[in-house]
């Protein structure tokens, strides 16, 4: 049986390709949504690209035929769902809700469909405002959020794999480097910790490859990077993506005062500086307030953007130097100095649309606030030699229309986790301060 779809606005504005992921059912969208799209078509925001483009896709469909009698949206007319903008007939008001207020209007269609098609459709609203959803359920109308761009968080790819083998493999294995495991699970680039069977203390560590589907063993950098050392395994790790110059994506997911940012920042300048692999380390993050936004800010655009940079800069400070013993100071240019020779630039994500990025070292920082087409766009801004590294924390979303099922890092970790040129580290261990630790578990 095919399915009707009514989308709200929230759906069209979070990714304007929604319109072609219900497969062979039919997709209406109210007259009153595409009024509210309208109001958003100025803005130079992300919203407001897409709503421009829903508006442009729209626009398409309305050569092929009438857009209130339905249009198809694939191919083949027999097996293509049909496209509608519903105009308001059969709609009657709903008792005790405003009239003139958008989401009670789409209700409204929502209701009269499921009248119409009682016996023979099953009609379904979909939309990421989960008030609605209590509405919908209140007037017995069946509504769902959009699941095609969501990942179970709870389910995630962690990167880290353990695996028990018996004494002769293990014996194999650290007399080879190489074991080829019987498992058609393991990732490419996924990191594995191998115990032998019955003597948990003889441990060993290797890396999945996708080319020869062995488990090749790991040998860990000694030297240190730019000042830091690893500390823990899963550090370790990370640190072995972010050097490994045959990974061009690195996804870094954890918490607060896990070590993601500043463990990228160091790859990146040992990179640029000292290998000169690399012709600029750019690092970006989007711009969030905590809390209360204070409003305007004076001076000009360095000193505007300075206060939402500053937590990469105290990154930077602290690699540089300036948040060591005096003692293990290094012996380097200031940020400020890589900054004005071209080596180093530190800016909003707002900038990199239109850009193209060859030979940098890229750190996307925060990309938990990002949607997934905002880090679509990052990623197809990479150019030839360019290493993207994204690092975030899922369950830390200041974006008011994302979430940690359907933010930009978790959909690229679910959506790369089988690529050769990806690997993914989950950070677990908070390693800022004891304090900081205690009160990521405590609060």
């Amino acid at each position: 049986m095919k399915k009707v779809f009514i989308l709200d606005t929230n759906i069209l504005l979070s990714d304007p390709n929604s319109i072609f992921k219900f497969e062979e059912n039919d997709v209406v969208i109210p007259i009153s949504v595409i009024e509210e799209i309208d109001n958003f078509k100025r803005d130079q925001s992300e919203r407001g690209r897409n709503a421009r483009e829903v508006s442009r896709i729209l626009d398409r469909f309305r050569e092929k035929g009438s857009l209130s009698s339905g249009v198809t949206l694939g191919l083949d007319e027999k097996t293509s769902g049909l496209l509608f903008v519903y105009i308001g007939q059969e709609v009657e008001p709903l008792p005790g809700l405003l009239d003139n207020k958008t989401d009670n209007q789409i209700l409204a269609v929502a209701l009269a469909l499921q009248t119409k098609f009682r016996n023979s459709r099953k009609v379904i609203l979909i939309t990421k405002d989960s008030n609605l959803r209590i509405k919908a359920d209140a007037f017995g109308i069946c509504s769902e959020d959009f699941s095609a761009d969501k990942v179970d968080v709870s389910h995630l790819y962690t990167g880290i794999r353990k695996l028990q083998l018996p004494k002769k493999s293990m014996e194999e294995f650290t007399r080879k480097g190489l074991f080829t495991p019987d498992m058609r699970e393991l990732h490419p680039n996924e990191f594995v910790i191998l115990e032998e069977e019955n003597l948990a203390s003889h441990v060993e560590y290797g890396i999945f490859q996708q080319d020869t589907q062995q488990i090749k063993s790991l040998t860990f950098r000694t030297e240190e990077v730019w000042g830091i050392f690893p500390r823990n395994l899963e550090q370790t790790f990370a640190l072995w993506a972010l050097l490994d110059d045959r990974i061009k994506l690195v996804t870094l997911s954890g918490g607060a005062g896990t070590g993601k940012t500043l463990l990228a920042i160091a790859a990146g300048l040992l990179k640029t500086t000292d290998e000169d692999l690399y012709q600029k380390l750019l690092v970006a993050r989007p711009i969030f307030a905590l809390g209360k936004d204070i409003g305007f800010l004076p001076g000009d655009l360095e000193e505007k953007l300075n206060p939402w940079m500053q937590p990469i800069f105290d990154s930077l400070d602290f690699l540089m130097g300036g948040g060591m013993p005096l003692r293990q100071k290094r012996i380097s240019k200031t940020y400020q100095e890589l900054i004005h020779q071209g080596l180093l630039a530190v800016e909003p994500i707002t900038y990199i649309r239109g850009r193209s990025l060859p030979n940098s070292f890229f750190v996307v920082d925060e990309a938990q606030n990002l949607t997934p087409h905002e880090v679509k766009t990052i990623l197809t801004r990479a150019g030839e030699g360019t290493k993207v590294v994204l690092t975030g924390d899922p369950h830390q979303i200041d974006n008011l229309y994302i979430d940690s099922t359907n933010n930009g890092l978790t959909y690229v970790i679910e959506r790369f986790k089988d690529s050769g040129i990806a690997a993914h580290v989950t950070l677990k261990r908070g390693e800022r301060s004891e304090l900081a630790t205690l009160a990521a578990e405590l609060l």
